[in-house]
């Protein structure tokens, strides 16, 4: 039981990695053999030392076909991969997390002009221009956006962000242009009425918790309770991850086990208060209902984003193995509740934050199962009693944030190329904070407010805020508080994950050639990184000089280079060595690698792509290749925009007898979340 959701996630994630859609008779063969191959050979004693590795094959691939099913069950139609200006009519679903361009909206489209109603997408996600005030959930509007399909990897072998977009029935993004306006639309379907119902209450309650806390302290609070995060400043965000802290802000295993937990705590005290109902009824199930309820309520006032969804699942179990009479916590009622996740949602096996939440999670029931209990002794003097339960706390404390630092590790650094060197004692410090201080008072706040008496519990809960938002920026101002780590080779995070299951869940000496194999991701050494990266639509580029990432662009286009930069273990900088002007770069003498950069959408005249190739190794255009190139062209490398389109984002290498090219688009297949663009367009070697 404990390895089933393991193989069942690698089986899901197996499926996400492939590089050709494979059919649903193959992968349902596969499953039934193995399924009966692994129930008939435990009926044979000759056989039975198989029984369980095919068992696992079995849970395998059936993960496998469970992604499949979950593909196929969210297909939606995408926008085209070039960029349009569009008008669209349509419906505000959420006011969604922002991102590089700032606060973002989830519309449901009812038209989308020069499309027809086949070819809309169910969702689009459009970012509001500077200063744009976001219109609540469930308004009708219209409005004009820049649209395009999600977007590539940044980087051939990074996170693929259109997959994310698939799965979640985000078929267009972009930005939008000019005013919004009202609309008169027809009633939307019930389901969506629905939907944006509970969202506009979830905005309502963040604009009254901001309203009351004000921006700073009142944005971090409004993410806390409703996920959303529009109020948090860059400059707060970046310091909850350089803190080690990031993880509070979003909602996950830590806040709903703290709302239930408290919600069961204070259910199961007023009932062993009453002596009445105390001797009549189970005080710990009346409070396990009372928690499972809670979680509930949160997970609708959060708008049920998925790390959300997969901590009520595991919290769901946890209290249903109580009204069972079973033990809470346990890892088999944590592999119960991954299986059920991965059944439901098997892209999860991909996702990062259920990676990371699943190996935490494992590391600390495997750690609390572990732990000893020492005997109690009768009849101590209070004050050695509080300095031993004190000690035991600041154990516990320091064992849990060590062992579940150690267990994301691995992920952090693969997804994200983070390490935040002083997070454990941030940890450490928020901890108290959250648990006891910002959390329960932000939920009995949150409960209050709409009927206009939850400000006392808002402003302590504010205060909390304050004096964790200085811990994070005290840490994060640290020396050394955050290193930038290159991602290992793909193969190496699978490794660490084994790794990790084997300790957690292996009982045995054995468990311990789990480490070197948890090790693999931070130990395994790093290939050369690229000389070169561009952009997936040749917009902009980076070059490598010692441990910098040169950026041709540094005030366009720098998420993408930022996150290639990182995954390289590279620091982005803004250097000199390129001459800009309004379209185009050019080397200067002390560029690390002589490219030249043409931004216009437009093929560059004959004269003006001459002085790009003099001197430049490789040439860089936008737009599409000219018929014809000048001779100072001809050493050089020149890539133009049908090569982008064909590969996406490109790295490039310099070796002794040439440039050697890899591009994003081969490595991602030909799969439902790749654009039909994408799928069609040749390879364009390397």
């Amino acid at each position: 039981m404990l390895w089933a959701p393991v193989a069942f996630g690698l089986g899901a994630a197996g499926y996400l990695e492939l590089k050709v859609e494979p059919s649903w008779s193959l992968l349902a063969l596969v499953a039934l053999a193995l399924s009966v191959l692994a129930v008939w050979s435990r009926g044979w004693p000759r056989w039975s030392g198989l029984a369980i590795p095919l068992t696992l094959a079995a849970f395998a691939a059936s993960g496998a076909l469970a992604g499949k099913i979950r593909c196929d069950r969210v297909a939606a139609p995408v926008m085209p991969v070039e960029r349009a200006v569009h008008v669209i009519d349509g419906f505000v679903v959420d006011v969604v997390s922002p991102g590089a361009a700032g606060p973002r909206l989830l519309v449901a489209p009812v038209s989308i002009s020069r499309m027809s109603p086949a070819t809309t997408p169910t969702r689009i996600r459009v970012s509001l221009a500077e200063g744009e005030v976001a219109p609540p959930p469930g308004s009708a509007l219209r409005l004009r956006a820049m649209l395009s399909a999600p977007p590539p990897p940044a980087a051939p072998g990074a996170y693929d962000f259109a997959r994310d977009a698939w799965f979640n029935g985000v078929g267009g993004v972009g930005f939008i242009v000019g005013q919004i306006e009202e609309a008169e639309l027809d009633p939307p379907p019930w389901r969506l009425r629905l939907a944006m119902a509970v969202n506009a209450v979830r905005w309502d309650l963040a604009s009254r918790i901001v309203a009351r806390l004000g921006p700073d302290s009142g944005g971090i609070a409004a993410a806390m309770v409703t996920g959303h995060e529009a109020w948090v400043t860059p400059e707060q965000t970046e310091a909850m991850r350089a803190s080690g802290l990031a993880h509070i802000l979003s909602i996950s295993g830590l806040h709903m086990a703290i709302v239930g937990g408290f919600v069961f705590a204070a259910v199961r005290l007023a009932v062993a208060a009453w002596p009445w109902v105390a001797l009549r009824v189970s005080g710990k199930k009346i409070a396990a209902v009372a928690g499972l309820l809670a979680v509930l309520a949160y997970l609708v006032i959060s708008g049920a984003p998925p790390p959300a969804l997969r901590a009520a699942i595991t919290a769901g179990v946890a209290f249903l193995a109580i009204l069972a009479d079973r033990q809470a916590v346990s890892l088999h009622g944590l592999a119960l509740a991954a299986l059920i996740i991965l059944v439901a949602q098997p892209e999860s096996a991909g996702a990062p934050g259920f990676q990371m939440s699943f190996a935490a999670t494992a590391a600390l029931v495997a750690l609390a199962e572990a732990w000893p209990r020492p005997a109690r002794e009768i009849s101590v003097p209070w004050p050695i009693r509080f300095a031993q339960a004190a000690m035991g706390w600041l154990a516990i404390s320091v064992g849990a944030s060590f062992v579940a630092g150690l267990a994301t590790g691995p992920f952090a650094m693969q997804h994200f190329n983070r390490v935040a060197v002083w997070g454990l004692p941030a940890n450490l410090v928020v901890s108290p904070l959250s648990s006891f201080v910002i959390m329960p008072f932000l939920a009995v706040g949150a409960v209050l407010e709409p009927l206009g008496i939850g400000g006392p519990f808002l402003a302590i809960a504010g205060w909390g805020i304050d004096a964790m938002t200085a811990v994070a920026r005290w840490f994060a101002s640290a020396h050394g508080a955050q290193q930038v780590v290159a991602s290992g080779p793909p193969f190496t995070l699978a490794l660490s994950f084994l790794g990790i299951m084997l300790l957690c869940l292996w009982k045995g000496r054995l468990r311990w050639l789990g480490i070197p194999l948890a090790c693999a991701v931070a130990l395994w050494p790093r290939p050369t990184p690229p000389d070169l990266w561009i952009a997936a639509d040749g917009a902009t580029a980076a070059v490598r000089s010692g441990h910098d990432a040169v950026l041709l662009r540094p005030d366009a286009r720098r998420f993408g280079a930022e996150l290639w930069a990182r995954r390289r273990g590279l620091a982005p900088v803004a250097g000199k060595a390129f001459a800009c002007d309004r379209v185009s770069c050019r080397p200067t003498s002390s560029a690390p690698v002589a490219v030249s950069l043409s931004w216009t959408r437009r093929a560059p005249a004959f004269e003006a792509l001459e002085p790009l190739c003099m001197g430049a190794e490789v040439v860089v255009l936008r737009g599409p290749r000219p018929a014809v190139l000048p001779a100072a062209c001809r050493d050089a490398v020149v890539l133009a925009g049908e090569d982008f389109v064909a590969g996406g984002a490109a790295e490039l290498w310099r070796r002794p007898d040439g440039w050697w090219i890899v591009w994003a688009q081969p490595g991602r297949g030909a799969r439902p979340w790749v654009t039909t663009a994408d799928r069609n367009a040749q390879d364009p070697g390397g």
